[in-house]
């Protein structure tokens, strides 16, 4: 079998039989145990990655939904101190960072990881209740590649974090 043809019909089995085990995996699909276990680990999420970066409040609520009725993969981090750690870690496609409400300066943590030769490339989406210019500016001198203020349109915001995927 081909190696997309036989993770499709790992994974059809396993969303047919969640309980399935391996071995039964194995046997159905006339394969070795091991094989399927190698299969098994190499498969993950291949779906885009958007790390939101804020404390949860209503729009960022409203958003993560929304942008998982997307078929996105979105992860939340309000911990600044977490916040270069989970962009190694977690690897996101863009990150949306809400400057206000993070337990730090969120212009610094934009700068830290552009600065950051591991996630330098990683475009971020500035989000800021403060409709004010000069937050603009200081996002745009922090390295960030786009910025927006809130209240913020959920569509708005969408298309523009879609440009983040395709530069």
């Amino acid at each position: 079998m081909y190696n997309n043809t036989l993770n499709h019909e790992i994974l059809k089995l396993i969303k047919e039989q969640p309980e399935i085990s391996e071995k039964n995996i194995a046997r159905t699909l006339s394969i070795t145990e091991d094989a399927v276990k190698a299969r098994l680990a190499d498969l993950r999420d291949v779906r885009d990655k958007i790390l939101i970066m804020g404390n949860g409040h209503n729009n960022y609520h409203n958003l993560r939904n929304e942008l998982e009725a997307e078929n996105y993969n979105v992860v939340n981090v309000s911990d600044a101190l977490l916040a270069l750690e989970t962009v190694k870690e977690e690897r996101p496609d863009i990150v949306l960072l809400d400057t206000a409400s993070l337990n730090a300066d969120g212009f610094e943590i934009c700068r830290q990881l552009k600065a950051n030769p591991k996630c330098w490339w990683i475009p971020i989406m500035v989000l800021s209740e403060r409709n004010k210019a000069e937050d603009s500016i200081k996002a745009f001198k922090s390295g960030a590649d786009d910025f927006i203020s809130t209240p913020f349109n959920t569509l708005e915001t969408e298309s523009q974090s879609w440009n983040g995927f395709e530069t």
